[in-house]
C-alpha cells in the first residue's frame, strides 16, 4: 500500500497573518505536521502543498518535498481542501506516481504526533475503511446548549430529561482537524467523507487543538511547551531543575 501526506500550507492568512509559518515555541508552526508525518513512518511521500517560495523553503529544511507550487486557483479563500488535494493526486498521478490513500494533515493542529497517525492508520487498515478521522470529546455536551429568545427567556433552553447529572450523559465527539486518511478510489467516486466505511479515531482533547485565531496560537504554546518540559523531566529521571527549551 502506498500513502501520501498532504499537508496545505497556503499563505495570506487573514486571521492570523502567517500563521502556518509563524514560531510556536522557536519551530514553525507547519514543521509539527512535517515532523509527525516522517516519525510515523507511513509515507511514501510527505509533501506540503504552498503557494509561496517562502513556506516551501521552510517545508523543504524540516524534510518534506515541495515538487510544486499551488495554483492560483486553489490558493484562492473560495478553493476547497479537496480542490487541492485532486491538484495533488493529478500532479503525481501524471508522473506516473499512484498512491492507495492520502493523509490530509493541516499545520494548525501541531499537537498530533507520530503516534496518533499510527494508530489512525491501524484502524483504517483493520476496518478496510472508506476514511478514518480524528475526533475529540466535546468540553461541554451540547444537549446542555439551546436557542434564546429576544427577551433572553429560558423557557425550552433545554429539555427537562436533559437536566440529569453531567455523569450520566453519554459522551459526544466533534471533528477536530488534525487528521483525514481516505481511500483515493473511494474518494474520487464520493469525497463525502461521513458515510458507511468511514470510522473516527478518538484524540485526547490535549492534543485536538485547532489553530484559528490569536487565542488558539496561545492556547497551543502552553501545551507544548508544558510537554517538552514533562519530556524533559522524563529524561533526567523525573527532576527537572532546567528550564523549558524553546521559550
Amino acid at each position: 500500500m502506498k500513502n501520501v501526506a498532504i499537508i496545505p500550507a497556503r499563505s495570506g492568512s487573514k486571521g492570523l497573518k502567517d500563521k502556518n509559518i509563524r514560531s510556536l515555541n522557536g519551530k514553525p508552526l507547519l514543521s509539527y505536521s512535517i515532523e509527525a508525518a516522517l516519525q510515523s513512518g507511513i509515507f511514501d511521500r510527505v509533501m506540503v502543498s504552498t503557494d509561496s517560495e517562502e513556506y516551501s523553503e521552510i517545508a523543504k529544511a524540516y524534510g518534506a518535498q515541495v515538487p510544486f507550487l499551488r495554483s492560483e486557483k486553489n490558493s484562492s479563500d473560495q478553493a476547497s481542501s479537496w480542490d487541492m488535494i485532486r491538484e495533488v493526486l493529478e500532479f503525481y498521478r501524471n508522473r506516473g506516481m499512484e498512491f492507495d490513500s492520502f493523509c490530509l494533515l493541516q499545520p494548525t493542529s501541531p499537537l498530533r504526533n507520530a503516534e496518533d497517525i499510527q494508530e489512525a492508520y491501524r484502524i483504517y487498515e483493520e476496518q478496510k475503511a472508506v476514511s478514518v478521522i480524528s475526533v475529540c470529546e466535546t468540553e461541554h455536551s451540547p444537549l446542555w446548549c439551546g436557542h434564546l429568545s429576544d427577551e433572553g427567556s429560558l423557557e425550552g433552553f433545554i429539555s427537562e430529561e436533559n437536566t440529569m447529572q453531567r455523569q450520566g450523559l453519554k459522551p459526544f465527539y466533534r471533528i477536530n482537524g488534525a487528521i483525514y486518511i481516505v481511500n483515493i478510489i473511494e474518494f474520487e467516486k464520493n469525497s463525502f467523507l461521513y458515510r458507511k466505511g468511514s470510522y473516527a479515531y478518538i484524540m485526547e482533547r490535549e492534543r485536538s487543538v485547532d489553530i484559528d485565531g490569536i487565542q488558539d496560537f496561545e492556547y497551543a504554546e502552553f501545551l507544548s511547551a508544558s510537554r517538552a518540559k514533562r519530556q524533559i523531566a522524563s529524561e533526567n529521571g523525573g527532576n527537572d531543575t532546567g528550564t523549558c527549551s524553546g521559550k
